[in-house]
């Protein structure tokens, strides 16, 4: 594992897997939130976002987190290890009420600065819809890429602090 595609609904923990699993792996960890946000939640344009993750995944290793659809082709044509966190949509909704109220008027550490936290129904919607809408499509393309991909799906908080340990005895042997 040296090219880590994270990706998951928002809420999932992407961000914190990534660091954690950068930390036990030493590899270098990529939020595309902090990235292709500019400060005020201005997006960077479509071609920003290709250049920029066109480059990250020439790197020798990498952990990359984050959905961005339209450019995820990218990110999982170069992953040797694709993670999926399929967590509940009820999971995902209590974890960003939490973390609006943590970081409510501030920047998390995996956002760009003057992105302050934020919540907004068309977000919350998303979440809520993303196991229908955006789930399909990601596992279609996951599955055609299993068999020349390491596919690592993980369903629950407790398998992703499973796979976390597992990952730390990795790390040690």
């Amino acid at each position: 594992m040296n090219k880590i595609a994270l990706i998951g609904s928002g809420g999932s923990g992407k961000s914190t897997l990534a660091k954690k699993l950068g930390q036990r792996l030493n590899l270098n960890v990529w939020h595309l939130d902090q990235l292709l946000w500019k400060p005020g939640w201005t997006p960077v344009s479509k071609k920003e976002q290709i250049k920029i993750q066109t480059e990250l995944v020439t790197q020798e290793n990498w952990i990359i987190d984050g959905n961005y659809n339209s450019t995820l082709d990218i990110r999982l044509d170069a992953a040797d290890t694709i993670i999926f966190l399929d967590i509940s949509r009820f999971i995902c909704v209590y974890r960003v009420f939490k973390r609006m109220l943590i970081f409510r008027n501030r920047t998390r550490p995996d956002m760009r600065e003057g992105c302050n936290e934020k919540m907004n129904l068309e977000f919350l919607k998303w979440i809520w819809d993303y196991p229908k809408k955006k789930k399909p499509e990601v596992l279609m393309k996951i599955e055609n890429l299993s068999n020349e991909k390491h596919i690592i799906i993980l369903e629950s908080p407790r398998e992703v602090d499973q796979f976390l340990r597992r990952m730390e005895a990795v790390r040690q042997r």
